[in-house]
């Protein structure tokens, strides 16, 4: 099998991620980010690099709530597809949520067998009490109302399943 690691991303990938999620924006598989916004966001990433320093994946975590992360902007570039890295990713994706004390991490995606055989369970509406609901309602992050299943979101969630794990 072929070298790979995954390690924190650093400001001097946001571009290598900007171009990995590019195609996905195309294919209207994943909503775009404009640069600035992968920069504010740089510490929620970890990226994949071959044994020559290119990027071949990465993934975002972002914290919603005391006990509640997101896995997001999940990418493999095409040719590194089924061999590992995904799941490598995600793996630290939830060591690192598990360190912040969370407990349970969301994800919207089309990829609903390769979350499945993560532990990621399909869900509902209603994942969190009421209070936490209203609490959650006063957020601007758009993962946040994908999450909460909110109207205004739906164009960008067609055909997507939102999926939750525990990490207990």
């Amino acid at each position: 099998m072929a070298e790979f690691t995954v390690r924190a991303a650093r400001t001097g990938d946001v571009t290598g991620i900007r171009d990995m999620l590019e195609p996905f924006v195309q294919r209207r598989i994943l909503l775009g980010k404009d640069l600035v916004v992968l920069y504010e966001s740089v510490q929620q990433f970890v990226v994949a690099e071959d044994a020559e320093g290119r990027l071949i994946g990465c993934g975002a975590l972002h914290v919603m709530w005391e006990d509640l992360g997101e896995v997001r902007t999940l990418i493999v570039v095409d040719e590194w597809l089924h061999h590992g890295v995904g799941r490598e990713i995600v793996d630290r994706l939830e060591q690192d949520a598990r360190e912040l004390g969370l407990r349970r991490l969301f994800c919207l995606t089309f990829e609903v067998d390769f979350f499945s055989r993560r532990g990621f369970h399909e869900i509902g509406e209603q994942v969190v009490p009421p209070d936490v609901y209203s609490q959650l309602l006063r957020s601007p992050d758009e993962g946040v109302a994908e999450f909460l299943d909110l109207a205004h979101v739906k164009p960008n969630t067609l055909g997507n399943t939102r999926m939750l794990k525990s990490l207990d």
